[in-house]
């Protein structure tokens, strides 16, 4: 199963979410995938311990591969994704790196128009129970690329009055790539993030976005300082902190999208 992690607004714990739930999915003996889209490169930190891989092929590489083709014909042994797959310190749990080089390649790959390689690589990659997708806070050429390469759209959703607002425009984009691109691609739910049970604000947005049908799952996610710390360690909270309280939360939110 190909998951996208996606929302326009940043901050919302896109990356955290991603990491968070690939690691219960290695945990619990599926070999699982993430692909880290995002320039910054926060899942690829929080998976390896380092902001990027120096030497090694990354996304980028598979991204310039595909441009490389295009220029001079033929088939390369080395094209494809497997070559930039890297193993984490976790069990069953592998990452394709991001790196600063996507940036200045996005303008070249649009132009190319590029955007069902990912898709049509992923369909081709062998031996992987679950991938997720991390996204940058944005709808460019690799959101998109995610978009069409995802069968499952997760949206994280902080408690906020600016992101309910900014919500609405989100689903709309989806809901165009779904009719352009990707007619298989289904918002599998908005996981509310940064939730805070005994506020009324909280409470009051979620109530409002149930009651206009949205796709609110059950499972939330509390704010917990132990999240930064788990970043700062590079290890997700299953393997930092298996008994506290947010892993609970982040094993409910797994097993309610795989139920």
């Amino acid at each position: 199963m190909r998951r996208v992690i996606f929302n326009q607004k940043g901050g919302v714990g896109k990356s955290t979410i991603t990491c968070n739930l690939a690691a219960i999915s290695a945990v619990e003996g599926k070999r699982t995938l993430v692909v880290d889209l995002d320039v910054q490169g926060n899942s690829t930190q929080y998976l390896l311990g380092r902001n990027e891989p120096h030497s090694d092929k990354t996304i980028a590489h598979f991204f310039k591969e595909c441009l490389s083709l295009s220029l001079f014909g033929g088939n390369n042994a080395n094209s494809g994704l497997e070559p930039a797959i890297h193993e984490t310190p976790f069990p069953n749990l592998f990452i394709i790196p991001s790196h600063p080089e996507l940036e200045p390649l996005q303008s070249r790959l649009e132009s190319r128009f590029k955007i069902f390689k990912l898709r049509e690589a992923l369909e081709k990659l062998q031996g992987f129970d679950n991938i997720y997708i991390d996204t940058p806070p944005v709808l460019n050429f690799y959101s998109q690329s995610a978009l069409i390469a995802a069968e499952k759209c997760l949206v994280p959703f902080d408690c906020d009055t600016f992101a309910r607002a900014a919500l609405y425009t989100l689903m709309r984009s989806i809901a165009e790539v779904k009719a352009d691109h990707n007619q298989n691609l289904e918002v599998e739910g908005i996981i509310v993030n940064q939730y805070q049970k005994q506020a009324n604000l909280p409470r009051q947005l979620v109530g409002e976005l149930l009651a206009e049908g949205l796709p609110v799952l059950a499972s939330m996610i509390s704010p917990s300082v132990k999240v930064r710390e788990s970043h700062t360690l590079a290890q997700p909270m299953v393997h930092y902190l298996p008994n506290h309280k947010l892993s609970d939360e982040f094993r409910a939110l797994y097993a309610e999208i795989h139920k």
